[in-house]
Order: structure tokens, then C-alpha cells, then sequence
């Protein structure tokens, strides 16, 4: 969680618009017509005709500009240069046998507790540590990798940029000629547009490619599919926990930007072509070691929840949400879920001055909104202030409960409890309830706050997976979270002697 600046009425529309030349629009429209035309060319991996607006130069060039962008949003780079340079080895090695092996690859492994995995143009990879947590070999990190290779050499990710370009250029001009800013609303062709869900046939054909490099480095291909389904069942429990239905996936899991099944990935196997190396490596005792100690979960860095609390040892602030919520964190705001569709945020205001929260939330959060019973009040010594009203989202009119509070002089927090009109009467005591449990803690206290780590374990005679599950610091859904991270199905039993891994506090 770090600093934002967005107000309550964030979905209002801006009516500061800028008139566009009709003619310009046109003249843009064939240029890249023209573009297009000049733009096909074969594809090296693939065989197959192509289209992109951008030159291999230009790719380069794009991911550069982006690459920065994108790692911020993702909570930055994982703070542990032996295992970063782990994960860039095998990517290096798959990424010498691709169609492009004069490109220079760049494999980043993100300190993020998203499940995810995705490419930039110009030989970008990135992985995430949450995915690295519930990977359980080299072989298995290596597909991965592999896949999103794949993307690039098939330049999956330069097509969708051009794709880009002609759609915010055929929405502006719908927006043009039928004066609706609703329809000119725009999806940035930036770093979000290779969070995008890809297509069946470019799943398809990274899948072909990825396994192709697999069986040229050496790498058990099966891995793929193995490492497919610790995928899905990791989404499934994501769900359970969301109190969700079993197929639903969130927005940045890996699984809705990878629309793949096991049985796509089986018939890419036999597509990719080649014999697998005769002793092919899996190389799952190297990578647990590596992974061993890793943080599972929130970065200290940026908070972590706890159940329905919120910890951040670094600011030294800590709250609990009310009951029925569920908590995720990012590196820019905290987020709950709770009953009847309420939403909770909290986050740190970017540059409050020594505004007193009163006055910061009358004049700056809530300017624009209407906000009844405002008050100040003193939260755990803390100076504070709140109020509620109703402001207007993309589901309809919902009430609001805005709360402020000063920690210091430096440091402004900010709550915002949404939800349907007609719940706010029974919800509100909850929420202010929630809102007075925000306290600042002693050096002392913050220094016990500790992330979850990974801990590695040999199985012994007598262990089951009710026992070690256990052994879990995780509050629900031990036993679901001990097979996920493993790679074990609801029927597959332990094998004495084999490592498996713990998720613990401290990696104690």
C-alpha cells in the first residue's frame, strides 16, 4: 500500500474535453491503413503472416518506456538478487533457443503476491513471486517462462499494441461523429494493455512455443500441464476464500489474462514438435532450495493482512475490518469485500500538507460531495474526522462513510466504506467501528510484526496432510492451501522422505 490521491466521486466524468480535427482523425485513419499494408511480414516462430505497426526497434524502444511503469504498479522488484538471477538463468536458457536468440531478454521477478506472468514487447518477461510460491520445479518455472517467450517471439504482445492503435482510433472517431464521451473513453495502449486476456489461438500458438523451448533446453514438457492445474486449483481456492462461485477468477490472476486449459496445452505438446531430451530435467530439490525463506504473501514492505487486520510494520499503523470482509493488498491501497456488495478502502493521502483531517476532508477528498453528520473526532489519540453521504458509481448510487485520520505530521490516512443505500442504516455502526480500530503501534510492537514465509519440510512416517497443514500460520482453508502450494490433487498422499513446503511466520 503506498500514497493515492483519487477523490469519492472518482467515476464522475470530466468535462474539460479537447475538441479533435475531424479531418485529422481521418488523415491518422489512413496513414495507418497504409501502415497495415506495409506492416506483414513472416513470423520466424510461427511461419505465419503477420501484422504489426511497430518495427523490432521500435518494440525494444516500447518495452523500455513501459518496463518501469509496469514494475511500479507491481510493488517493484523481489529485494533478493540470488533468486531474481535464478529465475533470469532458466529464462535466459529457454530464451537461446527461440526464433529470436539475439534478442536481449529481460526477466524480472516482481515482489508482488499476485498470481500472474505476462510480456512486453522487446523481450520483457515477468513473473511474479506469488506464482514462483505455488510452483514446485525448475521444470515447472521454466514452462512459464517458456509460454511468455513464446508470446514474445510470436509478437503476440507488438499485436496487440497495434490492435491497440486501431481501436482507440476507431472509438475516438465514434466518439466524434456521435458526440458521446461515454464511447470515447479510452483503454491506455500502456502497460495495461498486455494485462489483457489473450486469445485461444495465441494461448495456443505460446503454448506450441513454449514447449518447443522446453524440449530444446532440456526441460520435462509436461511440466506445463502439471503446473496448469496447481494454476487452477489455486484460482478455486482463490474463489472459496472470496466467497465467490469455483469458476470465477479474479481480474489479474494469471488464469483470466491465460485462457488455457490442460487439454489446449496436450494438443500444443503434439503441435510443438521434437523429441524431449532423454533424461529431461525436472529439478525440483535445486528449486525449492531457492525458493526457500521466500516471502508468501503481503511484502512487509507494504503491509500485510492477517484475517480481517491489516498490519504495516514500516508505518507502524494497524486496523481491523468489520466482520464478513475479506482483505487484499497492493502497492497502492488496502481493499476489503464484505456482505451485500460493501467495499472498504484505505490508503495514505499523497501530499496532505498539515491539513488537519477535518479540514483535508471537506475541502480536498470530499469537495465535490455532499457529506452529512461530519465531525471531528479523536481516534485512538489521534486527530480525525468523518462524514457520510451518497455518491454515484458504475453500479448505481451508493452511500459512502469517509474517515480521516492524522497519525503525525507527516502522514494522512484515509477509509472509505461503500454500499448499497438500503444496507448502509444496519452497516454504518460496523464501519465506524472499523474505522476506530486504526492505531499506531510502538517501535516494539512493529518490530513482531513478521510476513509469512516459505519453509521447507521433510516428510516423515506418520505425517499426513491434516497434520502438516496444521503446522500453516494461515487462518482458513489450511489443508486447500497446503495442496495448492504443493501441486497435490484432493486424492494425492504424501511420500515419506520428500520436501514439501510450509507456509510459516518468519519461516519458523
Amino acid at each position: 500500500m503506498t500514497t493515492d490521491s483519487r477523490q469519492p466521486h472518482q467515476y464522475a466524468q470530466d468535462r474539460t474535453g479537447r475538441r479533435i480535427a475531424y479531418g485529422a482523425i481521418l488523415t491518422l485513419a489512413f496513414g495507418l491503413i497504409l501502415t497495415s499494408v506495409q506492416g506483414c511480414s513472416t513470423n520466424p516462430a510461427t511461419g505465419n503472416k503477420m501484422f504489426s505497426v511497430l518495427s523490432e526497434k521500435e518494440e525494444i524502444s516500447l518495452g523500455q518506456t513501459e518496463h518501469p511503469k509496469l514494475v511500479k504498479s507491481f510493488g517493484g522488484i523481489v529485494p533478493d538478487p540470488a533468486l531474481e538471477k535464478y529465475v533470469s538463468s532458466v529464462g535466459q536458457l529457454l530464451a537461446r533457443t527461440s526464433e529470436l536468440p539475439n534478442l536481449k531478454f529481460t526477466f524480472t521477478l516482481l515482489n508482488s503476491s499476485v498470481v500472474n506472468a505476462f510480456a512486453l514487447p522487446g523481450g520483457y518477461v515477468y513473473i511474479s513471486r506469488g506464482l514462483l510460491a505455488i510452483a514446485n520445479s525448475e521444470a515447472e518455472l521454466a514452462g512459464v517462462l517458456a509460454h511468455e517467450i513464446g508470446h514474445i517471439t510470436a509478437r503476440h504482445t507488438a499485436q496487440r499494441y497495434s490492435q491497440g492503435v486501431f481501436t482507440n482510433l476507431g472509438v475516438n472517431v465514434i466518439g466524434i461523429l456521435t458526440g458521446s464521451r461515454g464511447l470515447a473513453q479510452l483503454v491506455g495502449t500502456g502497460a495495461g494493455l498486455y494485462l489483457r486476456s489473450y486469445s485461444r489461438t495465441h494461448e495456443f500458438e505460446a503454448d506450441t512455443l513454449g514447449i518447443r523451448y522446453l524440449k530444446r533446453a532440456g526441460f520435462k514438457p509436461e511440466a506445463m500441464s502439471s503446473f496448469l492445474k496447481s494454476l487452477r486449483a489455486h484460482s478455486k481456492l482463490s474463489a472459496k476464500l472470496k466467497n465467490l462461485a469455483p469458476g470465477k477468477i479474479d481480474e489479474f490472476d494469471i488464469l483470466s489474462t491465460h485462457p488455457r486449459t490442460i487439454e489446449r496445452v496436450t494438443r500444443a505438446a503434439k503441435n510443438a514438435g521434437g523429441a524431449p531430451a532423454s533424461n529431461p530435467i525436472i529439478g525440483r530439490e535445486v528449486f525449492l532450495k531457492k525458493i526457500s525463506g521466500m516471502i508468501y504473501g503481503d511484502s512487509p514492505d507494504q503491509g500485510f493482512v492477517r484475517g480481517r487486520e491489516f498490519f504495516h510494520p514500516d508505518l507502524r499503523v494497524r486496523f481491523k475490518a468489520p466482520e464478513g470482509f475479506h482483505l487484499a493488498n497492493s502497492p497502492t491501497q488496502v481493499m476489503g469485500r464484505g456482505p451485500d456488495g460493501a467495499v472498504l478502502t484505505f490508503d495514505q493521502a499523497s501530499k496532505p500538507g498539515r491539513r488537519e483531517p477535518y479540514d483535508y476532508l471537506i475541502n480536498v477528498w470530499a469537495k465535490n460531495t455532499w457529506l452529512a453528520d461530519r465531525k471531528k473526532l479523536t481516534i485512538n489519540g489521534m486527530k480525525a474526522a468523518m462524514g457520510s453521504g451518497k455518491i454515484s458509481t458504475k453500479q448505481g448510487q451508493r452511500s459512502v462513510r469517509l474517515v480521516v485520520v492524522r497519525m503525525d505530521r507527516r502522514n494522512l490516512f484515509r477509509m472509505m466504506f461503500l454500499t448499497k443505500p438500503k444496507a448502509m442504516k444496519r452497516q454504518d455502526p460496523a464501519f465506524i467501528e472499523s474505522a476506530k480500530s486504526f492505531a499506531q503501534a510502538s517501535l516494539d510492537e512493529a518490530s513482531k510484526w513478521k510476513p509469512l514465509r516459505i519453509k521447507l519440510y521433510k516428510v516423515k512416517a506418520g505425517d499426513t496432510v491434516k497434520t502438516l497443514a496444521g503446522k500453516m500460520a494461515l487462518e482458513k482453508e489450511k489443508e486447500d492451501h497446503f495442496r495448492v502450494i504443493n501441486g497435490l490433487g484432493p486424492k494425492d498422499k504424501l511420500t515419506v522422505g520428500k520436501r514439501i513446503k510450509l507456509v510459516t511466520i518468519g519461516g519458523h
